[in-house]
């Protein structure tokens, strides 16, 4: 069982550390930038098997204290091991501090409420800190943790039937900014983009332009019932007439149809590909739903399914046994009149990803599909597969405003606001930013106005600019003609202001941060650690004065915040937001 940390030592952000096996813990020689919660965790482990011999495996957490009175670390491992000890948990407390030996730079250990182990760092490690961020780069807290998983993140797969809305850019960004901090924690990843460039909804999209195409002729066709009705339709078939004039006209009708639903599929692809690259958002891969049909993939997927007893016939259709995998009902895969339904090629499609050799699958979808992750689940385990090996992020709705007054949104009437469309006229900096800044599983209202405002209160604006002056201060220094000595021969002790030492603590956490994001699936704390380094940073700021008549400390200073550029800049490299040098 885990305690969490809810007495002083307690916290909203935690590093989970589990050890199965506190007897085998090896003490630690040292720690690295990403990893002191683990230095921690195996000296913590190894100081409870020191103290209680017979107290077998136990589940504990360590974590930062919300309030930093109470130290830099706290760990519950006393409340976990109390009842296996046969001690009151602060007894076991006190045993495992006495006990406590390997972790570099501690400086000291207290006991508090009924058993929390709070640990205090000296400044000499946040000085460590320092020098690994100032000549590391943005990189310095890279970390190996998720080494040997391979990951594949699937997201946006908006069909290209039209340009992509706004709702499609929130999913974008998320997935993009979970593949940054994936990928900052180690782990080797594919981005993904599934088009399902087969199937009714292309059928009504080819017929839509192909009516609109003949109407831009002067030809007098009615437009289909379940036709697009985007203004798009009508400025694309505009194209297609100045490119092509009356050519397709008069080509037999189902010819003319697959020509021109040819063209519009090349056409919206190259809409959307336009618009992620505006927004910074790039693949590895772009797979299509047609190549599934043409290599077979589909009927083998059905096949595979039907030998092993998950697909019947009933009423003239094919069913999958998604009941046998906790789904409510079983599902139609070929309706009677033999179409596919969407669900036979996603089979085949997530069957395609794990013989791939994926360790782990993500897809980010619309909170439209929620009902669908069961079934999608149910498919990989009839498959063979492991169903938690998928995961599925709900990116819940973004609803659009301006000075407070709600934006329509209709994609079948054609009313949307194309993602493109908010992407120029906000800028892809505030854009990705704030729509980054969420949970996925929250809904959220984009202002238009307030996100591009330029000013403290907008937070990408105030993290950009503690970037913007640090390389401001950098050019005064060099203006006064201050020069930079070498790292190894500044003396950092003279770090010791308030403000100083909590901007070096929170340069500390840029490691943990991205790892916890990255674990937990939430880029959204990125956004909120990058508000608070930049916090830190514009406290400094105000209360430290970088160049002063003090050689040593100016030396010192100037390392500083060369180390807060690699943190700060680390945190817009993750989000692809740029890095401005003034502002």
């Amino acid at each position: 069982m885990l305690y969490p940390l809810s007495y002083e030592g307690g916290g909203r952000r935690r590093v989970y550390q589990r050890h199965r096996s506190a007897r085998d813990a090896p003490v630690p020689s040292g720690a690295t930038m990403s990893g002191f919660s683990e230095t921690i965790s195996a000296a913590v482990a190894t100081a409870l098997a020191k103290a209680f011999p017979d107290v077998g495996s136990v589940d504990f957490m360590v974590e930062r204290p919300r309030d930093r009175a109470n130290g830099d670390w706290a760990a519950n491992a006393a409340l976990v091991a109390a009842r296996q000890a046969g001690k009151p948990p602060r007894e076991v407390a006190e045993a495992i501090a006495a006990a406590l030996d390997g972790i570099p730079h501690l400086e000291s250990v207290e006991v508090a409420g009924p058993g929390f182990i709070n640990l205090r760092l000296a400044p000499t490690w946040y000085h460590e800190v320092v020098r690994a961020a100032a000549e590391g780069g943005p990189g310095f807290a890279r970390s190996d943790a998720g080494a040997g998983e391979r990951i594949q993140v699937e997201f946006v797969s908006s069909n290209p039937n039209g340009p992509l809305h706004f709702g499609h850019g929130r999913g974008g960004v998320i997935g993009d900014v979970l593949v940054r901090c994936l990928e900052y924690a180690g782990h080797p990843v594919e981005r993904e983009y599934y088009y399902n460039d087969a199937g009714v909804q292309m059928e009504h999209f080819g017929a839509s332009l192909e009516a609109r195409y003949l109407q831009a002729l002067g030809r007098d066709v009615e437009f289909p019932e379940n036709g697009y009705h985007g203004a798009y339709i009508t400025e694309w078939a505009a194209e297609m007439r100045d490119e092509q004039g009356d050519a397709w006209a008069d080509l037999p009708d189902g010819e003319r149809r697959a020509t021109i639903r040819t063209w519009g599929l090349a056409r919206a692809m190259r809409d959307i590909e336009e618009t992620l690259e505006l927004a910074r958002i790039p693949f590895d891969r772009w797979f299509s739903e047609t190549s599934l049909h043409e290599s077979g993939s589909v009927d083998a997927s059905i096949t595979e399914l039907r030998d092993t007893g998950f697909v019947y016939e009933k009423d003239g259709a094919t069913w999958f046994r998604s009941t046998d995998f906790g789904d409510d009902q079983d599902r139609v895969i070929i309706t009677s009149d033999g179409r596919y339904t969407y669900l036979a090629p996603d089979i085949a499609y997530h069957r395609d990803k794990f013989e791939r050799g994926f360790d782990r699958v993500i897809n980010i979808w619309g909170a439209d599909h929620h009902g669908y992750i069961p079934r999608m689940k149910a498919a990989v385990a009839a498959l063979g597969y492991d169903p938690d090996r998928l995961e599925v992020l709900v990116n819940q709705m973004v609803n659009l405003s301006r000075a407070g007054e709600p934006m329509k949104m209709s994609t079948r009437a054609g009313e949307f606001v194309t993602f493109r469309e908010v992407l120029e006229e906000v800028g892809t900096d505030a854009t990705r930013f704030h729509l980054a800044a969420f949970s996925p599983d929250t809904q959220v209202t984009f202002d238009l106005e307030a996100v591009k405002a330029k000013s403290m209160d907008n937070p990408v604006y105030y993290s950009q600019y503690a970037h913007a002056r640090i390389c401001s201060l950098e050019r005064f220094a060099a203006e006064a003609g201050v020069t930079r000595a070498p790292l190894a021969e500044v003396d950092l002790t003279v770090l010791v202001d308030p403000a100083e030492l909590d901007l070096m603590k929170q340069i500390d956490r840029l490691g943990e941060e991205v790892v916890e994001a990255a674990r937990r699936r939430a880029p959204h704390r990125v956004t909120a650690y990058a508000h608070e380094l930049a916090t830190a940073f514009h406290r400094f700021y105000t209360d430290c004065r970088v160049v002063t008549d003090d050689p040593a400390r100016t030396q010192a200073r100037l390392w500083l915040i060369e180390a807060a550029k690699s943190a700060v800049r680390a945190t817009l490299d993750l989000l692809a937001v740029s890095a401005p040098e003034s502002m």
